[in-house]
């Protein structure tokens, strides 16, 4: 019983990184859109890219370091 509740905790603690993923592409997609439209601005634009996808890609490590710790710190 125990188990089972900790693979069910596990997975749903996994889910997020299904929104991270989502997350950098939307990221990226800004990114290749605001290019278009302003190549002038390339540069400052992958710096704020580069931290939304660190910022994304934090969120995503968190939820996979819970789920890991859910099925073997427990």
């Amino acid at each position: 019983m125990l188990e089972s509740a900790k693979m069910i905790g596990a997975g749903l603690a996994a889910i997020g990184l299904g929104g991270a993923a989502i997350g950098i592409g939307v990221v990226f997609s800004a990114l290749i859109q605001g290019v278009a439209r302003n190549p002038s601005q390339g540069k400052v634009l992958m710096g704020h890219a580069i931290l939304g996808f660190a910022l994304s890609e934090a969120t995503g490590l968190f939820c996979l370091m819970m789920s890991f710790m859910i099925l073997f710190a427990f």
